[in-house]
C-alpha cells in the first residue's frame, strides 16, 4: 500500500488521512474525474485545504493513493473445492461492486485508461481478478474438478461480467441489500456457470 508522503513537524493525524481518503473515494465514485479536486475533497472532508496539500502534491496523487488504501483487490482463496474457492472469488467481487465504494470501482474501471496515475491501479485490479480465476482454474483441474481444457477466459468473464451485472442491474434503493446477500447470491451463480462447465460429468458438487 503506498501511503501518502510523511511531513516535517507535528505527527501526522491518522484521522485527516483516513477522512481525506474517505473524501476522495467518495467524490469519485459520485461525480467522476471531471469533477474532482483538492478543495472539493477537502470540504467534503471537513479539513483545510492546506492540509491536503501537505500530504499530496496533486489531485491525481491523492486518488490514486487513496485508491489504494480504501479498495482491496481481490484475493485467490482456497478452500480445498473448486465450488468453494469460485464462491469466494464471486462474493469478493460483489462485495467491491455493491460495497461502500463501489462506484468508485466502476468508475475506475470506465476512467482509468485515461489518467495515468490510476491505470496503474486499474491494471492491478485486472491482474489480480485474472490471476484469482486462473489458480483456481488450474487448482480444479488438478484435483479432476474440472475438465482438462478448460477455459480461464469465459470463466472469467462469466463470473466477474455476471457479477458487476448482477450488481449494476440491481435498482439503488436494493443495491444495499446486495452485500448481506452476496454468499448466497455467489453460490446459486456459480452452481449455474459450474452446471454447463460440467456437462457430463454429472452436477458439481
Amino acid at each position: 500500500m503506498t501511503e501518502p508522503r510523511p511531513t516535517a513537524g507535528r505527527p501526522r493525524d491518522s484521522d485527516v488521512d483516513r477522512r481525506v481518503a474517505d473524501a476522495a473515494v467518495g467524490l469519485f465514485g459520485e461525480n467522476g474525474w471531471k469533477s474532482f479536486s483538492i478543495e472539493a475533497v477537502a470540504r467534503r472532508a471537513g479539513v483545510g485545504k492546506a492540509s491536503v496539500y501537505l500530504r499530496w502534491s496533486s489531485k491525481e496523487e491523492l486518488l490514486a493513493q487513496a485508491l489504494r488504501m480504501r479498495l482491496a483487490t481481490v484475493a485467490d482463496v482456497d478452500t480445498g473445492a473448486v465450488r468453494g474457492d469460485l464462491v469466494a472469488l464471486v462474493r469478493q467481487l460483489v462485495e467491491r461492486y455493491a460495497g461502500d465504494h463501489g462506484m468508485a470501482v466502476l468508475r475506475l474501471s470506465l476512467e482509468a485508461r485515461t489518467i495515468p496515475e490510476l491505470a496503474e491501479r486499474h491494471q492491478e485490479d485486472l491482474q489480480a481478478q485474472i490471476l484469482a480465476a486462473r489458480a483456481v482454474v488450474r487448482r480444479g483441474i488438478r484435483r479432476g474438478e474440472l475438465p482438462e481444457g478448460t477455459s480461464v477466459t469465459f470463466l472469467l468473464d462469466a463470473l466477474c461480467g455476471g457479477a458487476m451485472n448482477h450488481c449494476l442491474a440491481t435498482p439503488p434503493e436494493r443495491r444495499a441489500g446486495l452485500v448481506d446477500a452476496a454468499g448466497e447470491y455467489a453460490e446459486r451463480f456459480v452452481d449455474f456457470v459450474l452446471a454447463s462447465v460440467l456437462v457430463g460429468k454429472g452436477r458439481p458438487r
